[in-house]
C-alpha cells in the first residue's frame, strides 16, 4: 500500500496576503495586454454557446496534427478527470515524484494507482516501469522535480496495450521544446498541453488533450457541454498564432537565464538543486527553512506532499533576478540563524 500523502494539497494553498509568492508555478505579470484584450472582447459574444471549432483547429494547426485529434478543456486538470472516467485501466502506474491530480483522479474514480518513486536525480529508468502496465502517467518536464526526460526514453515506454500519458503542462517553458511528443502520432499516446502558466490564465481554466481520434472521442463524450468558455476558447486560439509562439519562447529563453541565477545562488548556500532543472520552477532539498521562510515574507511549495519527497524540500518559482536576490537574502538569513545548522 502506497504511503498516504495529501495529493490535492498545491501551491496556491501556501499563498497569502502580504507574502512574495514563490509556491505557484504560474508566469508573473500575465496575461499581456494583448491577450486580455482578446479576452475582454470575447465577452461580447457570451450570450451564445461556446464553440470550441475554431480554437481546436488553432491547436491542431500548431502541433501539426488533425482538429479530431484534439479536446478543449477547462485546464489540465479536468484533462486527468477526464481520462479516470474513460481509461479502464487493469494495472496504473503513475511516476512519482509528479504534479498529484493524475493520481488523485483515478482514486477518485476508483482505480487503483501503483506507484513508480524515481529517486536521485530523479531522470526516468525505463526498466522501473512493468511492462504489465497499461495505463502509464508521467510529467515532462516535471513538476516538482523540474526534470525534463528525453523523448526517446519516453517513446520507449509505449507498448500494444498501452496507454502512455505525457503530461506536458510546462513543456513550453523549453526552448525549442526538443523533447515534446506533443506533434509525434504514436499508438496509445495522450499528451495533455495546459496554457494556464504561460499566459497567466488560471483562473480562466484553459488546456487541451491530444491523442488519437478515437480516443478524443471517447473523452468528449465524457466531458460535460460547453465545459470551455467562450473567453477561455478565445485565448487559446490567441495563444497558437506565430507572433505568440514567438513570445513565448522568447520567454523561456529568459526564463533560462533567471534559473540559473536562482540556481548559481541556491548553490552559493549550500542547497541542493535537483540538476539540469528546464521549467519554470527548481526543486530543492533544503531543511527546516519553509516555514522560517514564510515568516520573512516568501511563499514556497512545500515538498512533502509529493510522493517520493519528504519535508525538507521545497519547490521554488523562478521569477526575475531582482526577487530572487531577495529571496536569496532570506534564506541566507534563515540559514545564519538557525539553531540545527
Amino acid at each position: 500500500m502506497s504511503e498516504w500523502v495529501d495529493l490535492r494539497h498545491h501551491g496556491d494553498q501556501e499563498v497569502a496576503p502580504g507574502l512574495v509568492d514563490l509556491a505557484v508555478n504560474v508566469r508573473q505579470g500575465m496575461p499581456p495586454m494583448w491577450l486580455a484584450e482578446v479576452i475582454r472582447n470575447a465577452v461580447d459574444d457570451l450570450a451564445a454557446y461556446p464553440s470550441g471549432h475554431q480554437a481546436r483547429t488553432a491547436v491542431a494547426k500548431r502541433h501539426d496534427r488533425n482538429p479530431d485529434e484534439v479536446l478543449l478543456t477547462a485546464g489540465a486538470a479536468e484533462a486527468f478527470v477526464l481520462l479516470a472516467r474513460v481509461l479502464k485501466p487493469r494495472q496504473a502506474v503513475v511516476v512519482h515524484p509528479q504534479f498529484t491530480e493524475p493520481e488523485a483522479a483515478l482514486l477518485a474514480a476508483g482505480h487503483q494507482v501503483q506507484r513508480i518513486i524515481l529517486s536521485g536525480d530523479f531522470t526516468l529508468d525505463p526498466t522501473l516501469i512493468p511492462e504489465s502496465a497499461d495505463l502509464v502517467v508521467i510529467g515532462n518536464p516535471t513538476n516538482p522535480t523540474s526534470v525534463l526526460h528525453p523523448a526517446t526514453t519516453l517513446q520507449a515506454l509505449a507498448r500494444p496495450g498501452r496507454t502512455l500519458v505525457i503530461d506536458e503542462a510546462f513543456a513550453d517553458c523549453v526552448p525549442g521544446e526538443p523533447e515534446s511528443l506533443a506533434s509525434t502520432p504514436l499508438p496509445g499516446l495522450i499528451v495533455i498541453r495546459s496554457l494556464t502558466k504561460t499566459w497567466g490564465l488560471a483562473g480562466l481554466r484553459i488546456g487541451y488533450i491530444l491523442a488519437d481520434a478515437p480516443t478524443i472521442t471517447r473523452l468528449a463524450e465524457a466531458q460535460p457541454l460547453w465545459a470551455v468558455s467562450t473567453p477561455a476558447l478565445a485565448a487559446a486560439q490567441a495563444c497558437m498564432t506565430p507572433q505568440a509562439l514567438t513570445e513565448t519562447e522568447t520567454w523561456a529563453h529568459q526564463l533560462t537565464l533567471d534559473r540559473t541565477h536562482l540556481i548559481r545562488g541556491l548553490q552559493a548556500l549550500g542547497a541542493h538543486v535537483v540538476p539540469n532543472p528546464r521549467a519554470s520552477f527548481v526543486c530543492v532539498r533544503l531543511p527546516d527553512i519553509r516555514l522560517p521562510l514564510r515568516e520573512k515574507g516568501f511563499a514556497v511549495r512545500r515538498g512533502d506532499t509529493f510522493p517520493g519527497l519528504g519535508n525538507d524540500w521545497i519547490r521554488i518559482a523562478v521569477r526575475d533576478r531582482e526577487t530572487s536576490d531577495a529571496f536569496l537574502k532570506a534564506v541566507e538569513a534563515t540559514m545564519n540563524t538557525s539553531p540545527t545548522r
